[in-house]
């Protein structure tokens, strides 16, 4: 047996040995170290002693590599209250040949040649939702429900329920439905104002049906939005997680177990996940629940102004001291702002005592606040601070010709 690293020759040792059991001891530990020396036995990964004779390049030792990070125990805790949604509607086939209805056609040919009616037909849709009480309410999307004339909701230990719509929010793009259990895994909603961009998360959902899937990303950005909505209502958390069809109404949860987005749209130009992903805000949700938990509808109040970011260019035009607040774009007539003395140019720095910087922002607090709420707005004018009281009017969400 040939042992590299040691030198042996003309049948004596370099070293001097003294008796015999010393020689038979050193070469014991010949052989000892020629075997741990044959790569055939280092094991890296799967064995319990870490190998440190002759570590691969690029690898650390195993004994200065930490722990592997796994997210097993926030999956585990929060899957089960994970739910997917069914749902059905009943929808009318296209018209094939709309040129039946035309007047002069029927002058003509009356009811000859028209095809017969095209039945009812039912379409179906997919989508997720997140358990948020014991006794059964359950948080998803509006258009996850839009329509439903039947919803199912099967659990992960296999259980089936039929469920009911107990209201439903299009400008939140937020429902909320209930289903008759008791004692079901329940997820928590966090504070998602503390969320911050570069935080871990996990988006749990039954994308395009495969079965309830879990996806790691972080929070991208905060504050987006996208139009896609209806209305115009949108504070979104962006998120790399990957979410695609099916995701919607599934939860995005922080490594706390607790959830701080409900999973609603995505940006791609496929329609699958190309890692810009969009989620309603828990505090949002939260809002959007307990309203229609206590009266089935959400109401909003409304100013009646259109505002915009005060810009570099802006604030350099309008000759303002520094570049913060909201600009007044337009007032409607006869509305909220109007009555109170709210004028074009105005640059509006609060909203009851908080700071507002940013449209969107403005917009969800007046929102969020009660319709005949008496509210107070902090405004510059002509370089000159003054306050103005304001009683809210009422949102009235706009209906598309498509929608009627």
């Amino acid at each position: 047996m040939i042992c590299r690293g040691f030198v042996i020759g003309d049948g004596q040792l370099v070293a001097r040995v003294s008796t015999l059991s010393t020689l038979i001891g050193l070469v014991l530990i010949l052989g000892a170290a020629c075997n741990r020396q044959d790569p055939s036995t280092v094991r890296f990964a799967s064995t319990s002693e870490p190998a440190v004779n002759n570590p691969p390049l690029n690898n650390p030792p195993a004994s200065t590599a930490g722990p592997g990070i796994s997210y097993a125990d926030v999956v585990s805790r929060v899957s089960p209250a994970v739910i997917t949604i069914h749902s059905q509607m009943r929808v009318r086939a296209p018209e094939q040949y709309p040129f039946m209805d035309d007047p002069i056609f029927r002058e003509f040919f009356g009811d000859r040649g028209r095809p017969p009616q095209q039945p009812l037909q039912r379409r179906t849709g997919l989508g997720s939702g997140v358990i948020v009480s014991a006794d059964g309410y359950i948080l998803t999307n509006h258009h996850v429900v839009d329509g439903a004339e039947q919803i199912k909701i099967d659990m992960n230990d296999s259980r089936t329920f039929d469920a009911r719509i107990v209201g439903s929010d299009p400008p939140s793009d937020l429902a909320l439905l209930k289903v008759d259990a008791t004692n079901l895994p329940v997820l928590s909603l966090g504070n998602s104002d503390r969320v911050r961009v570069g935080d871990v998360v996990l988006a749990i959902g039954n994308p395009l049906g495969i079965g309830q899937t879990v996806t790691m990303g972080i929070i991208s950005a905060k504050g987006r939005q996208t139009g896609l909505s209806n209305g115009s209502f949108e504070d979104f958390l962006q998120t790399d997680a990957p979410i695609n069809q099916g995701n919607s109404g599934g939860a995005l949860v922080s490594t706390n177990s607790e959830v701080i987005g409900i999973n609603s749209q995505i940006l791609s130009p496929s329609g699958g996940s190309i890692g810009i992903g969009f989620a309603i805000p828990s505090n949002m949700a939260r809002t959007v629940m307990d309203t229609l938990v206590r009266t089935g509808k959400v109401r909003r109040g409304q100013l009646g102004i259109t505002v915009q970011k005060v810009t570099s260019e802006v604030a350099e035009k309008l000759k303002l001291r520094d570049q913060r607040g909201i600009l007044v774009a337009q007032v409607q007539p006869g509305s909220a702002a109007d009555r109170a003395g709210v004028r074009q140019g105005d640059i509006i720095t609060a909203f009851n005592g908080t700071e507002v910087n940013e449209p969107n922002t403005f917009r969800n607090l007046v929102a969020a606040t009660a319709p005949g709420t008496d509210v107070t707005l902090t405004m510059q004018r002509d370089g000159r601070e003054q306050q103005v009281r304001a009683i809210l009017g009422e949102f009235r969400q706009q209906v598309h010709q498509q929608d009627r």
